[in-house]
């Protein structure tokens, strides 16, 4: 990947380094608590062993795999990744706080900086996923393109969003998320950016009436008293038996997909595509 330019910042090749610093939403203390939830909240864990199924699924064991996260935050995500065998393995984000705490995780993984709306690799990769990041991306089509254009022919593409329009509430707002996906939507604009849908499943099935009950609530509820990252991750921090049991619940999910179903509504979803041959 050395043909393309880039400039070293903090010893992390930036390949858009114009807005590598310009963090001007996420703050840097959020990476640090997202790096202690992951660890324990019931819905990044049952995220990473549905990632890991697929994964398992689409991709053959034998064969070496270039694979690149894009949005890898904390390294969360990876750090799971790179039990199975035959990945080699990427991460980016688009400002560089995240990757401190990625690169401080995963050592011997390569770390990088670029905005995937200007991203300029071609043919580079097997493997492109991005987990609850198209959400946060104005130009999303555009992004979508530009991974397209960055995967070999037949590359695969996982993705992960946020789903259904009618739960917008506050914690979309204080994510900062330019939007909640329909399945249509978000199947449409794959094929339109030259994506062939493999899989399709929700999740966060068996809790969503509860889901949608708690965002019904709270729908207009936007927090008063500027808390910031506080409020952000309020969501998140869950006593610690409400927790467990919303983890078995999610086991539910699981089994189901493991079973062949497709989800059909849930508060998440999860799409593997790939690369239409030009």
């Amino acid at each position: 990947m050395n043909e393309y330019a880039y400039k070293i910042i903090d010893g992390v090749k930036c390949y858009n380094p114009e807005v590598a610093l310009s963090n001007d939403y996420y703050p840097t203390d959020a990476f640090e608590i997202l790096f202690k939830l992951e660890h324990t909240n019931f819905w990044f864990k049952a995220r990473n062993r549905l990632i890991m199924y697929l994964f398992k699924k689409f991709i053959p064991a034998e064969e070496i795999q270039k694979t690149l996260e894009i949005g890898c935050g904390t390294g969360f995500v990876l750090n799971e990744l790179k039990n199975l065998p035959g990945l080699k393995l990427y991460g980016a984000e688009v400002h560089l706080e995240g990757l401190k705490f990625a690169s401080n995780r995963l050592p011997n993984i390569e770390f990088f900086q670029t905005d995937v709306t200007n991203m300029s690799f071609k043919s580079e990769f097997d493997i492109i996923c991005t987990f609850d990041v198209l959400e946060h991306i104005t130009g999303d089509e555009k992004a979508i393109v530009n991974i397209k254009n960055a995967l070999k022919p037949k590359g695969l593409f996982f993705i992960s969003v946020p789903q259904h329009k009618f739960l917008w509430g506050a914690i979309d707002v204080l994510s900062d998320h330019k939007r909640r996906y329909s399945r249509r939507e978000l199947i449409d604009k794959l094929k339109n950016g030259g994506f062939k849908i493999l899989s399709v499943t929700s999740f966060v099935f068996s809790l969503f009436p509860l889901m949608v009950i708690s965002r019904l609530i709270n729908k207009k509820k936007l927090p008063q008293n500027n808390n910031g990252i506080q409020d952000l991750f309020h969501e998140f921090r869950i006593p610690g038996i409400l927790n467990s049991v919303f983890g078995i619940f999610m086991r539910i999910d699981e089994y189901l997909i493991r079973l062949g179903l497709k989800l059909p509504f849930g508060g998440s979803l999860m799409i593997v595509s790939e690369k239409e041959l030009e």
